[in-house]
C-alpha cells in the first residue's frame, strides 16, 4: 500500500512509498482508514524535532472502519466504525501512570505516526483498547478529530483554572488555539486570540467564532488591548499554543499578578523565559500534554450532546498523494486543519 512514510533521521525525509499493509497481532483490528488529520506533530516530525523512529509511517489523528481481527478480538465485528488513541501504541502497562490513565508519562510509551506505524495510508492496525466507537450522529471526519479535540479538553477542561468573568487570552490560531477558543466561548469566557499577520486567515475564523478581540501583535499594541479589555488588570489566564518563544513572553506580559499560564504548544528547542516576572507577579505555570483516558471518554460526551461545532475547523481536504499541498498549507497557516484521505 502507498503510505507516506518518514524513511530516516533529518529534516524531510518525507515520502509516499510502498510499504506493507498491516497484519493483526491477536489483539489488534485492522482498520481502513478514513482520513487523518495533519497536526503540528507531523510537522515536527518532517522537521526531525520531535523523536521518531524511522521508517515509521505518519499520522495520528483518524478514524476508520474495522476489516479485520485478530484471534482474540471480541465485542468487535468487521465494519464497526471508531476513532483511534494512537498514543498508547506502546506502553509498558504497569507504571503508576499507566495504571492511573496518565499513559502520557509512560517512559516506554511510543504514539503511533512517530513511534510505530500510523494512518497516512490506507490501512491500520490498533489493538482493541485504542478504540473508541463512533457514536451516532458523528460522522468520521469529527471522529478523526477526537485526538486534537481531546488535547485541547485535557489542556482547557483538565489543566486551566477559571470562572464566569474572567478575561483569557489564547496566543496562536492553530487547530489546539481555535479550539481551545471554542472550548473556553461555550462556557461562557471572554476570550481574546492574539497571532502574527502570517496569521490573518486564522484570526479571521478566531473573530467568527466569537473571539471577543483578535490581535496581530507585529501590527497592533497587545499591552494596549489587553490594558483596555481588562480594565487595567491583565487576563486571568493565558493559553500559549503557538509554540514560538515571542508568544510566551507576550502571554506572561498580559497576565495580571497571580495569573495562571498554561503551555500547549511545543517548541522543539530551548528557549528564553522571563523568570524575574513569573516570580515577581507569582504566577502559576503549568504544561498540558496530550490527554488521558479521562479526557477522551469526556470529549466524546461533548460530542454527542452536540453543541460544540468541530466540523468547521476542517478547512482543507486533500488526497493522500496530495500530502505536499497540505503540509505546505499547514506550514504557511493558510489552513486549520487538513485532512488526508486514501487514493
Amino acid at each position: 500500500m502507498k503510505a507516506l512514510t518518514k524513511y530516516e533521521k533529518g529534516k524531510g525525509n518525507v515520502v509516499l512509498m510502498e510499504m506493507p499493509e498491516p497484519v493483526c497481532a491477536d489483539n489488534q483490528v485492522v482498520l481502513e482508514v478514513s482520513c487523518c488529520g495533519i497536526c503540528g506533530t507531523d510537522l515536527h516530525v518532517y522537521h526531525d524535532t520531535f523523536k521518531n523512529y524511522p521508517p515509521v509511517i505518519m499520522g495520528h489523528e483518524f478514524s476508520g472502519k474495522v476489516i479485520d481481527m485478530g484471534k482474540n478480538v471480541k465485542d468487535v465485528k468487521p465494519s464497526d466504525t471508531f476513532s483511534v488513541l494512537g498514543a498508547t501504541a506502546i506502553t509498558c502497562g504497569v507504571c503508576s501512570y499507566c495504571y492511573s490513565g496518565e499513559f502520557m508519562f509512560c517512559k516506554n510509551r511510543r504514539g503511533m505516526g512517530h513511534g510505530v506505524h500510523g494512518a497516512f495510508a490506507k490501512y491500520a492496525a490498533a489493538r482493541v483498547d485504542q478504540l473508541f466507537p463512533v457514536p451516532e450522529g458523528v460522522s468520521m471526519e469529527e471522529a478523526a478529530m477526537v485526538e486534537p479535540l481531546a488535547a485541547a479538553v485535557h489542556a482547557v477542561c483538565d489543566i486551566a483554572r477559571f470562572k464566569i468573568g474572567d478575561v483569557v487570552l489564547v496566543s496562536g490560531p492553530g487547530t489546539m488555539g481555535l479550539m481551545s477558543l471554542k472550548l473556553l466561548l461555550a462556557q461562557g469566557i471572554k476570550t481574546i486570540v492574539a497571532g502574527t499577520s502570517e496569521d490573518n486567515y486564522r484570526l479571521d475564523l478566531a473573530k467568527k467564532y466569537g473571539a471577543a478581540r483578535t490581535v496581530k501583535v507585529d501590527k497592533e499594541d497587545l499591552a494596549a488591548v489587553i490594558e483596555e479589555e481588562t480594565m487595567g488588570m491583565g487576563v486571568d489566564l493565558a493559553l500559549e499554543c503557538a509554540g514560538a518563544e515571542g508568544s510566551v513572553r507576550n502571554c506572561m506580559q498580559s497576565l495580571r499578578a497571580q495569573g495562571r499560564y498554561v503551555q500547549v504548544g511545543h517548541f522543539g528547542k530551548d528557549l528564553t523565559v522571563p523568570w524575574d516576572l513569573i516570580a515577581f507577579r507569582q504566577l502559576k505555570i503549568h504544561g498540558s500534554v496530550g490527554y488521558n483516558r479521562d479526557t477522551w471518554l469526556q470529549t466524546f460526551r461533548i460530542l454527542e450532546q452536540g453543541n460544540l461545532n468541530i466540523k468547521d475547523i476542517i478547512t482543507h481536504r486533500f488526497k493522500l498523494s496530495e500530502w505536499e499541498k497540505g503540509f505546505e498549507l499547514s506550514e504557511k497557516k493558510q489552513a486549520v486543519k487538513v485532512l488526508l484521505y486514501p487514493d
